[in-house]
């Protein structure tokens, strides 16, 4: 605690050896977060450019991308600094705004990927209603939709939050996810039904939604011809990599929390930046390779930078 400034620190306990290997951890993050940057750029600024990709569905893409982006940004700046520093701690004010930032972004790209899986269901299952259907005004409110939903329930959690006394200002983890509720005295019940009541609304009826939209596909493309089971496998298969892929990071991320201490440290830490590491990388990759249109302009793209 700060007596001048009135501010209290959270001491960040989930690093491992940080003091020995901090040089590698700072040279490994680094590499890893340029590399988020360039990859989901690349993909966004080729969709930007090209005219062949300004579809509902690279756009939800594009969104998506800059979304993990933002997501990356909210957690790798700050552990490089901490890699660097003496002691790893955080202000709780910063604390619960990175706890913001991570769930609400998080929950965002649930609704996202449902409202990717609601445009391959019109696109596959009523193709002649997609032009009406899919327009600008509904992708913008769509858009809209998944970022503001999210950020407003999570916002009222953190409000609750705010003015909530702690008793311990250690916290199991490298960056403030669902442990930040492990350092206050009293759990509140109200903040924990909203909390549930967040989680449905953000996370599991999307979830939902999307195995029913393709569900539905899966059965259409079954009764169809050729050519439409094919589109099918080429446009949901990468949207359904990239929801797995998601859904067991966050699965990992809620397991860690819930366990704590019966975790090895070490074995927590592997498995938080699984978290972080592995899907904003995971995403570009997937729809730069699987995407057929997109993978066209890479290709072109890296043959016209290799002749110069």
């Amino acid at each position: 605690m700060d007596d001048e400034l009135n501010i209290t620190y959270i001491t960040l306990d989930g690093h491992v050896e940080v003091h020995k290997y901090r040089y590698l951890y700072f040279v490994i993050m680094l590499t890893v977060y340029i590399l988020i940057i360039c990859c989901n750029f690349t993909i966004v600024c080729l969709i930007w450019i090209h005219n062949n990709l300004h579809e509902p569905m690279y756009i939800f893409i594009a969104a998506l991308l800059i979304n993990s982006v933002l997501f990356s940004t909210n957690i790798y700046p700050k552990l490089l600094i901490d890699f660097m520093s003496e002691k790893q701690i955080i202000s709780y004010s910063t604390c619960l705004f990175q706890f913001f930032l991570f769930h609400s972004l998080g929950s965002s790209e649930f609704l996202l990927l449902a409202v990717m899986a609601y445009d391959r269901y019109v696109s596959i299952c009523k193709p002649l209603q997609y032009p009406t259907i899919m327009t600008k005004t509904t992708v913008s409110i769509f858009l809209c939709s998944a970022w503001v939903v999210p950020t407003c329930h999570i916002a009222v959690l953190v409000i609750m939050s705010v003015d909530m006394k702690l008793c311990n200002l250690t916290l199991r983890g490298i960056f403030c996810n669902n442990s930040i509720y492990n350092l206050h005295c009293v759990s509140s019940r109200v903040r924990s039904i909203f909390g549930v009541i967040t989680v449905i609304i953000t996370a599991l009826f999307p979830l939902l939604f999307i195995l029913f939209t393709y569900t539905r596909i899966l059965i259409i493309s079954y009764q169809s011809c050729r050519n439409v089971r094919k589109k099918a496998a080429q446009t949901c298969l990468p949207h359904l990599l990239v929801l797995i892929s998601f859904s067991c990071l966050c699965a990992y991320d809620i397991i860690i929390v819930r366990l704590g201490s019966e975790f090895p440290k070490t074995a927590r830490l592997i498995i938080t930046l699984q978290v972080i590491l592995y899907h904003p990388l995971f995403n570009p990759i997937i729809y730069g390779l699987k995407m057929k249109e997109i993978s066209k302009h890479l290709k072109r793209l890296f043959c016209q930078t290799k002749v110069m």
